[in-house]
């Protein structure tokens, strides 16, 4: 076995392997020597590109990023890259990822080198996941601090560095290690990089939502999804399975069919948002994790005692919190899914009888069910009561607003009891927050200027963002005129649903 002898030299033989979470081991040479002393040694091992653009990311965060790219950014990129054997691999073997490194390192006796690495803290291996500090097989007492080979391309130290090791009686001689990376020490998007073609993304991020990693792929990487999904399920515990999206939400369900491209098929999952845990399937309900703080939100909105109706409801991501809440709460969802998974969460959360759970289209929820209970309510004296509607289908919802024309008949008793409704939008406008603003009018047949307010939710896809606009339903819209031959005072007056059946539209 070679060692590094207390006075620096290095004997003329060669380490065997050994390993410790990673493998590492003296580079064999004929003669073992520092690396001041091999001119031949390149100064420079790699320079690759820069940093991946899309990072896969965990459902515990909202919003997906790139970095910006820097110079320590790429030489790490290609320190760190997998074997060139890789590219185009499309059926993973782990076994092909392995590749050796050398990198440079000082020995030390065991007992100095929490302080040797808190003086060379600037010149050590920073590497998540690789030991700074192995052990010496040829010496329990000492100890092989390994350093970075960006900050010492000549495998020599600076003065200041120098100086440092004086001081702690270490010889500042830099010996050669030969470090043994696998398929374990390479993060995902440097193992997707290496794999998929050159020059191509890698992926946009994928959203979690329980055991299940939900992909939306391109084109160009369709060759490599079991690939994918596989390397996502090695690299993020606790996900089971990875799906990817085959087509568009459906807009009457809102759901989507999707593939298996690893693990189990088991798309019945459990998911935490805000505090409340909820039941599903994911392959026939929606939900999406990216949309945890508006869901917080619109509730924190909410005032106990006050009203929602939810109109296109799904699961319960409004409903539930707002019953939680002490609110008074009527959902509805047009599908038998969603309606089903809806009503076991609701026990799940001990918030049944709490909430009124519809299976109905949504213009016959809000012309049935939300007519009737605002007619009953809204006609109480000194009504205290806030209401609010919540519309979350952002490819429709804007058509629903018609539906509040003449919606009740009669005069309000107060202005500030009219509901308010949260309505959302897609948008793919230079002025996104105008355009929703325009269609809602639109729908209403009035000007809602000064009278609203929009906030951007998320950006969905490039140049298409997704809003929601809020706004008190003007007492114009709301009510119909009453008859003019009707006896009863106007204030008492309470059309039946017979009176609107000319002004329901099909949906």
């Amino acid at each position: 076995m070679a060692t590094v002898s207390n006075n620096c030299s290095l004997e003329s033989t060669a380490w065997s392997l050994w390993r410790f979470g990673y493998s590492a081991r003296l580079l064999k040479t004929n003669n073992f020597r520092t690396a001041a002393s091999n001119p031949s040694f390149p100064a420079v091992w790699m320079q690759y590109s820069g940093r991946i653009p899309g990072l896969f990311m965990g459902v515990k965060k909202n919003s997906f990023f790139t970095m910006p790219e820097t110079v320590e950014d790429k030489a790490h990129l290609e320190l760190y890259s997998p074997h060139p054997q890789v590219r185009g691999m499309t059926q993973l073997n782990r076994e092909a990822f392995k590749r050796t490194l050398v990198v440079p390192a000082l020995k030390a006796k065991k007992e100095i080198v929490n302080t040797l690495l808190r003086s060379l803290k600037h010149t050590v291996l920073q590497r998540p996941g690789l030991k700074r500090v192995v052990e010496d097989p040829e010496d329990e007492d000492s100890r092989f601090l390994l350093l970075d080979p960006h900050k010492l391309p000549e495998f020599s130290l600076g003065e200041p560095e120098q100086e440092a090791l004086k001081q702690l009686g270490v010889c500042p001689q830099v010996s050669k290690y030969n470090l043994e990376l696998t398929y374990e020490n390479f993060k995902s998007e440097e193992i997707l990089r290496a794999v998929l073609p050159e020059g191509q993304e890698v992926t946009s991020g994928f959203s979690r939502v329980g055991h299940i990693a939900h992909l939306n792929l391109r084109d160009h990487q369709l060759p490599y999804r079991h690939l994918i999904g596989q390397v996502i399920i090695d690299k993020n515990p606790g996900v089971t399975c990875v799906v990817n999206k085959t087509n568009i939400i459906d807009s009457t369900y809102r759901n989507f069919q999707m593939e298996v491209l690893a693990g189990e098929s088991n798309l019945v999952t459990k998911v935490k948002e805000n505090n409340i845990v909820y039941e599903l399937d994911f392959s026939k309900v929606y939900w999406n994790p990216r949309l945890s703080t508006e869901h917080g939100r619109i509730v924190e909105l909410l005032k106990p005692g006050d009203v929602l109706f939810d109109v296109f409801a799904g699961i319960g991501p409004f409903a539930i919190p707002a019953a939680k809440k002490k609110c008074q709460v009527f959902a509805n969802d047009l599908n038998p899914e969603s309606y089903s998974w809806l009503l076991h969460n609701c026990k799940l959360n001990k918030v049944a009888n709490k909430i009124k759970a519809f299976n109905m289209d949504g213009r016959d929820f809000l012309l049935g069910p939300v007519r009737e209970e605002l007619s009953k309510e809204l006609w109480k004296e000194e009504q205290k009561t806030s209401f609010h509607i919540v519309m979350n289908l952002p490819a429709l919802a804007v058509e629903f607003l018609d539906v509040f024309r003449h919606l009740l008949a009669g005069e309000p008793c107060s202005t500030a009891a009219l509901p308010t409704v949260h309505c959302y939008g897609f948008s793919k406008h230079k002025d996104p927050a105008k355009d929703i603003q325009e269609r809602a009018e639109a729908s209403l047949g009035t000007s809602l200027d000064g009278h609203c307010s929009t906030y951007l939710v998320r950006n969905v896809a490039p140049n298409k963002e997704m809003l929601c606009i809020s706004f008190q339903i003007p007492a114009d819209v709301l009510y119909k005129r009453p008859c003019p031959d009707e006896a009863k005072p106007a204030s008492k007056r309470l059309c039946t649903s017979k009176d609107f059946s000319e002004e329901r539209l099909p949906r």
